[in-house]
């Protein structure tokens, strides 16, 4: 049997990477600078109108709560490079918790403060 793969695989060369980030840059780019271009994306999820705002403070933390345990369990399996960028992801779920909950606190302060 012939093998297709090269061993080890051949990495892409920087010129195609250069020319995939300019692909992706102008498509985020133009609809960016076009908010009436239509967002080619079905919008399954969507938030029920009128709903107040602690109740979607208090969603966003849970959810960010929820992202922090994934990515702390994530990490714990990961070395090297794959790792930071794991907990660097959960910092920043961490640091968006904390902003939740302050905001969620100056809504509605806590008893005797």
């Amino acid at each position: 049997m012939k093998k297709i793969t090269p061993d080890p695989p051949e990495a892409p060369n920087a010129s195609d990477l250069d020319e995939l980030s300019k692909a992706s840059h102008l498509a985020v780019s133009k609809r960016l600078r076009n908010p009436n271009h239509a967002d080619p994306i079905c919008h399954v999820f969507t938030i029920v109108p009128n709903v107040d705002t602690e109740t979607l403070l208090c969603l966003a933390c849970e959810t960010l709560a929820s992202l922090n345990v994934l990515t702390t369990d994530l990490a714990c399996k990961l070395e090297g490079s794959p790792r930071s960028l794991a907990l660097s992801i959960q910092q920043l779920a961490v640091v968006g918790e904390l902003l939740v909950n302050r905001a969620l606190d100056n809504v509605d302060p806590p008893v005797g403060a």
